[in-house]
């Protein structure tokens, strides 16, 4: 059996589109077509069900997948190591997540890897969004608040970002003092309908958080900057807000026994994590909170 054939078939799978996988082997969608339908004729049974957008992988194609994914894989990660010579990097690393936890911590983790020749291209965005990147082939790595679910996408624990209620010292001296009034304190906020602050005062405070924000601010670096200058209080990763605790800018508004948490998930497509590139990478993230590779 011709080994482009599988590989075709195989990023078709994965990508869940004829289009999508021919930007991505750099193959016409008709080449694409042909050899995925040559493959049928070999095997004698029809792999993926035509739909108006993309293809459904049929159950023959499910099988198929999970036999040849890690072979295939094993053979591309060859080819890698041949391509780069003394370099695992024979190509750049896509990729993508939220903003806040890109600049803050990815970013620096991988810098001291661009010596050995990493080339990275990152994209920041909604994890949703990104995951269907990922199986279009568009990213190579991503950094999800949510656990990936569906074929052709493997997801590992990364770490657990812990949550903190902060003010700035000028603000606790204003509202401090007892859980009450410090509910009452303005509030300052990733969007209007208080996400991260609801789940905190849930599971805190066993109350809901009614109060309308009094800053908005799209992006967790610009709601860390208003608590800093005395905006009010707000709900934050540890990770986000660590330096500014501490250096004293800010200071922990109440600390609960038990703080909120939230699992970070680094996915690739299913076999991937093996080709050098992205492997060098994964360990170097793991690495830099902590979780041995």
């Amino acid at each position: 059996m011709d080994l482009s054939l599988l590989k075709t078939f195989l990023t078709v799978y994965r990508a869940g589109s004829v289009t999508t996988a021919s930007v991505h082997l750099g193959l016409s969608q008709p080449a694409v077509t042909a050899q995925v339908k040559a493959l049928e004729r070999e095997l004698g049974q029809q792999l993926f069900e035509r739909l108006p957008r993309g293809v459904s992988p049929t159950t023959v194609a499910d099988e198929l997948a999970g036999q040849i994914a890690e072979h295939v894989d094993a053979i591309a990660a060859v080819a890698e190591r041949g391509l780069g010579e003394h370099s695992p990097f024979a190509r750049p690393v896509h990729l993508a997540g939220p903003a806040e936890l890109i600049t803050t911590l990815v970013v620096p983790a991988l810098a001291g890897l661009v010596a050995d020749g990493l080339r990275l291209r990152v994209t920041l965005g909604l994890a949703d969004d990104l995951l269907v990147g990922l199986r279009a082939g568009r990213f190579d790595i991503v950094l999800a608040a949510i656990r990936p679910r569906g074929k052709g996408i493997t997801a590992t624990r990364w770490f657990d970002e812990e949550f903190a209620l902060v003010a700035a010292p000028s603000t606790m001296d204003k509202w401090g003092g007892d859980p009450a009034r410090l509910r009452a304190a303005p509030l300052v906020a990733y969007a209007e309908d208080l996400p991260i602050v609801r789940r905190y005062w849930r599971a805190v405070f066993g109350t809901r958080a009614t109060a309308s924000p009094a800053v908005v601010v799209p992006d967790l670096r610009g709601v860390l900057a208003a608590v800093i200058e005395g905006a009010g209080v707000s709900v934050l990763p540890t990770y986000l807000c660590r330096h500014a605790l501490e250096s004293g800018a800010l200071v922990m508004a109440h600390e609960p026994d038990e703080p909120p948490i939230n699992t970070l998930f680094l996915a690739t497509r299913t076999g991937t994590d093996r080709l050098p590139h992205i492997a060098r990478v994964l360990a170097r993230l793991r690495a830099a909170i902590g979780v041995e590779t």
